[in-house]
């Protein structure tokens, strides 16, 4: 059966018009994928997904398109426009990055990460979305506690995680759920693979107070950061996207609490959660 590409719509957004001019330049160099791939020493795969605007343009493609076609900075002034507009498959491509990723550093505001978050924790947090089946809430939170545990497994990436002093005062579900989830978050907080650093409020205000934020540190040394509102979510490749991020993310692990003070911060929370002893009948 003879291939039959699929139909572009290049006016829809920055990305969409990004792939309808690699298929254009693409076809008039007379080039199959899999050999503008081997060119640009790419995958056909992605390059067919960026073509279709179904995955956003990697940081290193533009220049390599630009060099291969002669198009001076053509391709990498559509990466400046389409890197900052908003694409649907923004947090699968981050998923995709968090299974590379060597360090995933975490800063929540208001509700434990999902790498610490207990089963229960992570079920009361999807109920209170107030949107989904109980079947959909069910299937988020087996997705949630698989991706724990291949971040768990050997050669797992270390993970660090910042969060503000509400984290731990707002209740979450049952006493018994807070308790264990602190609990967990407790004995995760300074080991070898991972830390847990809180924003006391003393701290006062800071930059990064109205939304989560995630960085990635990858195998290849490069780093995406990954931040989230409440409606909207951005995913930054480019270096020079990432690092005011990180500067932003640097100063707050120095005003938050070390390791250690964290911890005992999370024990005294932790009482307001005790379980009552029932007393001898």
């Amino acid at each position: 059966m003879k291939f039959t590409p699929r139909n572009l719509t290049p006016y829809v957004s920055a990305r969409h018009y990004f792939g309808s001019e690699q298929r254009r330049h693409r076809e008039a160099a007379k080039l199959s994928l899999a050999q503008l791939a081997t060119v640009i020493n790419s995958s056909k795969s992605t390059l067919a997904r960026v073509e279709t605007a179904e995955l956003m343009p990697p940081p290193d493609l533009p220049p390599r398109l630009d060099a291969a076609f002669g198009t001076d900075e053509h391709f990498h002034g559509l990466y400046q426009l389409a890197k900052r507009e908003a694409h649907p498959d923004q947090y699968r491509r981050f998923m995709d990055l968090e299974a590379q990723a060597e360090t995933i550093e975490n800063y929540e505001p208001q509700v434990v990460p999902g790498p610490f978050q207990t089963e229960v924790y992570a079920r009361e947090l999807f109920r209170s979305l107030d949107c989904w089946t109980s079947e959909q809430i069910e299937e988020h939170v087996a997705a949630r506690m698989s991706r724990q545990a291949s971040q768990r497994a050997d050669g797992s990436p270390y993970r660090w995680a910042i969060i503000d002093e509400s984290v731990i005062r707002r209740q979450a579900g049952s006493a018994e759920c807070m308790y264990e989830q602190l609990a967990s978050l407790l004995e995760q907080a300074d080991t070898s693979h991972s830390k847990v650093q809180v924003v006391p409020f003393s701290a006062g205000l800071h930059t990064l107070m109205s939304g989560a934020l995630t960085l990635l540190t990858l195998r290849n040394g490069s780093s995406v950061a990954y931040e989230e509102g409440i409606k909207v979510c951005h995913l930054y490749e480019a270096a020079d996207a990432v690092k005011p991020w990180r500067r932003q993310y640097e100063v707050l692990r120095a005003i938050a609490l070390s390791p250690a003070e964290s911890a005992n911060l999370i024990r005294k929370a932790m009482e307001a959660y005790q379980p009552c002893e029932t007393p001898p009948s």
